[in-house]
């Protein structure tokens, strides 16, 4: 049986292992750091499959103390958004639909009219980039990170003429 919910802090060291496997494409967390970006999430979700933790997603709001430059991209452009910070799921798990219907719920939960994230084009996360395009996001900009790590900002509008 499958369910989306809450991710809940005591699901923290199985998000963050899912987290490391999948780096890096995902990028690298301190376990530490896990607990502090769950405290500033707007939506935190996990999937469950038979009672086990596969795969999880972290959104921020606007406003956080999180420095990341991507969240800081979108914090200086967008008044009202939700922010993707990290999704990942366990390699077993994927490619089964539980990210797009993760995503559905992110949408059903947010009240902003903007799903932001960023996805990896330098190294190149291709299979990642085709899901995002297929979901509806689109790029507005590329931004380069630190030397060789380049990520295309994308955005999903879930309201009309929204800023």
């Amino acid at each position: 049986m499958v369910i989306i919910r809450d991710l809940a802090p005591n699901d923290l060291d199985v998000a963050w292992r899912i987290n490391q496997a999948n780096t890096p494409a995902v990028g690298d967390e301190l376990r530490e750091a896990m607990d502090e970006i769950l405290s500033m999430c707007a939506i935190a979700l996990a999937v469950e499959v038979d009672e086990q933790v596969v795969g999880f997603c972290m959104v921020l709001p606007p406003g956080t103390r999180y420095d990341s430059p991507n969240y800081l991209y979108f914090c200086e452009r967008f008044t009202d958004f939700v922010y993707l910070d990290r999704v990942a799921f366990a390699a077993e798990h994927q490619g089964r639909g539980y990210g797009a219907a993760m995503y559905r719920e992110v949408e059903r939960r947010a009240t902003a009219p903007v799903f932001a994230l960023e996805v990896n084009v330098k190294p190149p996360n291709e299979g990642s980039l085709r899901f995002h395009l297929r979901e509806g996001f689109v790029e507005i900009d590329q931004l380069e990170t630190r030397p060789g790590k380049i990520v295309s900002l994308m955005v999903k509008r879930l309201l009309p003429d929204s800023d």
